[in-house]
């Protein structure tokens, strides 16, 4: 971990509560849409599909950070990136991470907000509304999950043991008999994806995430919320987490050391 950033606590509590808030009035929009009927989709380039729930979700919550932080850049997933690129600070903006998930109408979706200041995340909120949780965290604060502390798993047992994956499609096409001998280490296989497995670690529940597809946008929020829950997070080559992160190796000082070693020998 690099060190802490030098930022004024009242300012990292004043940014947690604007998307905070701006998480919620996301999931008003999300709810006005999630289950309702035909949804209109459309597929963009990287073939993935966008929503009109989408767009909505992300307009609401870029109007509460450039009221509240006016100077601040913002980078979202559906409207891209603001011209304020000579600001310090970088918000990070997935406004539903798990589109197909939503359109398909089942759970496992989730807003995800996050800060960067000098290219370090300090600050994450990540709301899952089906599921009635928000997590969130801020660079030095701890990590918290509906109010409460959490905290990953302070030991591996080889009969409880798990490994969660999520998108995996580069990892199986390149190192398809690593991924084997790391999952073979674990008593449970499981693929929550998105949003879930990364509560799920932060809490003690599970103990490790590979992911091998994802952006940064999909995880920014997520990688602060285990790392100040305990937990150790790169890519799964052990770089550190940056805007042009594609792939996760995320789990305890543990379960993450396994998987460096077993997927890069």
């Amino acid at each position: 971990m690099t060190n802490k950033p030098t930022l004024d606590p009242e300012f990292l509590t004043a940014a947690l509560d604007v998307a905070q808030k701006a998480a919620k009035k996301a999931e008003t929009v999300i709810k006005k849409y999630y289950q309702g009927g035909e949804l209109s989709t459309e597929v963009k380039g990287d073939l993935t599909p966008v929503t009109v729930a989408d767009k909505a979700c992300e307009k609401v919550i870029r109007e509460a950070i450039s009221e509240a932080f006016p100077g601040h850049g913002i980078f979202g997933e559906e409207f891209g990136r603001s011209d304020n690129e000579d600001s310090d600070y970088l918000w990070l903006i997935d406004p539903i991470d798990g589109t197909k998930s939503f359109v398909r109408e089942y759970p496992f979706f989730s807003t995800q907000i996050a800060l960067m200041y000098r290219d370090e995340i300090v600050m994450g909120v990540s709301n899952a509304p089906v599921f009635g949780e928000m997590a969130w965290a801020t660079f030095g604060g701890g990590a918290f999950l509906n109010g409460n502390k959490i905290n990953v798993s302070d030991e591996f047992l080889a009969h409880s043991s798990c490994v969660s994956t999520g998108n995996i499609q580069t990892l199986i096409n390149n190192n398809w008999q690593r991924l084997g001998q790391l999952l073979a280490k674990f008593s449970k296989i499981r693929g929550y994806g998105d949003f879930y497995h990364y509560h799920l670690l932060a809490a003690g529940k599970i103990d490790l995430i590979v992911e091998s597809d994802v952006n940064i946008l999909d995880i920014a929020a997520l990688s602060l919320i285990v790392k100040e829950s305990g937990g150790v997070i790169s890519d799964l080559s052990g770089k550190p987490i940056n805007l042009d992160t594609t792939s996760i190796l995320a789990g305890t000082t543990k379960t993450h050391a396994l998987g460096l070693e077993l997927l890069n020998e």
